[in-house]
């Protein structure tokens, strides 16, 4: 293979694989000029079109699609040996790349950011917050932190920690509205939905009678959970909430639980992160921080 062809091919698969080059521009670290350069630059030197380009979409030629499902193999390996070197490193160092949920992120990844860099100065962190399930692999992550149950995937999972959650509501709420004894009750009452929750779009609640499955009804959904909590602090309804966002509320008063007979399913804390043979320093250092310092057995 041509040399120059060779040390262009990154800039092509990541563009492929992200489906734009602003998002390989993002995995890369670069600039979406300078990554059309390199493609441009990788069409003259084979001599035909790899991509068709316009405004809004990407796509491939036919001899882009022959092209990239041979070549993406060399850049994976050629990645692969990068990583077995790295691993050998003393220093963890170069671009780590991390997408976490947004409430979880802020309140307890974001405040250990400086600390990990000060134990690792050569690690440039990169981070997304976002409570959208990211593909990693397609957009170029490193490691991703994801709640609850986990889809079949090739992706190795580390359990950080568990995740509680509890059905809870302001006392100003349930004076108004009155106190469900039973998870049929929860039918009459104004329940606020989290429309990311991943376990779908009904509350599974086991009690007595083994589990009870509860479709909420409400006037408010959204796909922020710092919403979710604001609401229930104004008293707008019952919400069904994990206990790293409420459980200072609940210990204060400001919401308090119903339901006392029932409990929702536990859910862990995930660390997910592409398979590799050889995994980077700088990702085994993210993990065993995060580890050391939110692991919980």
């Amino acid at each position: 293979m041509n040399q120059d062809a060779f040390a262009l091919l990154p800039a092509f698969v990541a563009v492929v694989e992200a489906g734009s080059f602003s998002g390989a521009a993002r995995q890369l670290g670069g600039s979406k000029s300078a990554l059309s350069k390199k493609v441009n630059q990788l069409e003259q030197l084979l001599g035909c079109q790899l991509l068709y380009r316009t405004t809004r979409s990407l796509s491939l030629t036919e001899a882009g699609e022959r092209y990239f499902e041979t070549v993406r193999h060399a850049v994976r390996l050629a990645g692969e040996g990068e990583d077995a070197i790295g691993a050998l490193q003393a220093a963890p160092r170069g671009l780590l790349r991390v997408t976490v949920p947004m409430v979880y992120g802020r309140r307890y990844v974001v405040p250990l950011i400086p600390d990990f860099l000060a134990r690792y100065p050569e690690v440039q962190l990169q981070f997304e917050m976002s409570d959208e399930q990211r593909d990693l692999i397609a957009e170029g992550f490193d490691v991703g932190l994801r709640i609850g149950a986990l889809e079949d995937s090739s992706l190795i999972a580390r359990r950080l920690a568990p995740c509680h959650s509890t059905l809870c509501a302001a006392p100003a709420y349930l004076a108004r509205a009155g106190v469900p004894e039973t998870p049929s009750d929860l039918e009459r009452h104004n329940c606020l939905f989290y429309s990311l929750f991943r376990g779908g779009t009904r509350w599974r609640l086991l009690g007595p009678e083994g589990e009870v499955g509860v479709t909420p009804k409400g006037n408010f959904e959204v796909n922020n959970s710092d919403a979710i909590h604001s609401a229930l602090l104004a008293g707008l309804g019952i919400g069904n909430m994990p206990d790293f966002i409420v459980g200072e509320d609940l210990a204060a008063g400001r919401l308090v639980p119903v339901l006392h007979a029932y409990r929702l399913p536990e859910h862990g804390i995930w660390c997910l992160y592409p398979r590799r043979r050889h995994l980077p320093a700088k990702v085994a250092a993210w993990l065993a921080f995060l580890d050391e310092r939110l692991g919980q057995p």
